[in-house]
């Protein structure tokens, strides 16, 4: 009795849907080069989601705190004010520069993808210069911390000065972190691909350091 063996279905490797350009699949990328190969045009959407998700993570964090501080200054007989040093001043400037250079760097990127080259030209370097400012704020934030240590002003030392690295010192990590996200971007770009929503995703972490940073100031200004 004969047996019927029916062909299997050929698989349409060619059809637009599974077709390949030679660069990995990916489509609207542009590398640190020049060549349209390393950002992704289209961000997914949980990268959008994952940061703001950060963000009011982060926010919650530094609200509860204020409370504390708030409710501590108020019930306290021990608190005692002290002057902010200026350098936190000069570091809110070197924060600001480092968003502006960030700025300059992602607009660059995406020039590349525009095809406007001139407009374009070494946005990998503005990511560097971002990332030597962000360095050079959380150094101020140390020597700030050193100038208080100068005045008998340690963590323990009072209420007051202990809300002040607490707060400081926080918002100095967060900033480590966002200069860890930047140190990836930059990696993506110069080696294999960067997505555009990674991108956009630090910068908008960046930004909100600088929001947070100011927000800090001003409560130190008012409550310390």
């Amino acid at each position: 009795m004969a047996t019927t063996v029916h062909e299997p279905p050929k698989r349409d490797d060619d059809s637009p849907r599974a077709s390949h350009s030679g660069n990995g699949g990916w489509r609207n990328l542009v590398p640190a080069d020049g060549d349209p190969r390393s950002v992704q045009h289209h961000s997914p959407p949980p990268a959008s989601t994952g940061i703001w998700v950060g963000m009011a993570a982060i926010s919650m964090t530094f609200l509860a705190l204020t409370s504390a501080l708030v409710v501590r200054k108020g019930g306290a007989f021990d608190w005692r004010p002290f002057s902010l040093p200026p350098i936190l001043y000069v570091n809110t400037v070197v924060l600001f520069a480092s968003s502006f250079t960030l700025e300059v760097g992602r607009r660059r990127v995406a020039a590349f993808m525009g095809g406007r080259r001139q407009e374009a030209a070494h946005p990998v370097r503005w990511l560097y210069l971002t990332l030597c400012l962000g360095l050079l704020f959380v150094a101020g934030q140390y020597i700030a911390w050193g100038q208080l240590r100068e005045q008998g002003l340690f963590l323990a030392s009072n209420p007051s000065s202990s809300f002040f690295y607490v707060l400081t010192g926080a918002h100095a990590l967060h900033v480590l972190g966002g200069l860890g996200g930047l140190v990836r971007v930059i990696g993506k770009l110069g080696r294999t691909a960067l997505r555009r929503s990674t991108l956009d995703a630090t910068s908008r972490y960046w930004h909100f350091m600088d929001v947070l940073w100011v927000y800090l100031l001003v409560l130190l200004w008012f409550k310390i």
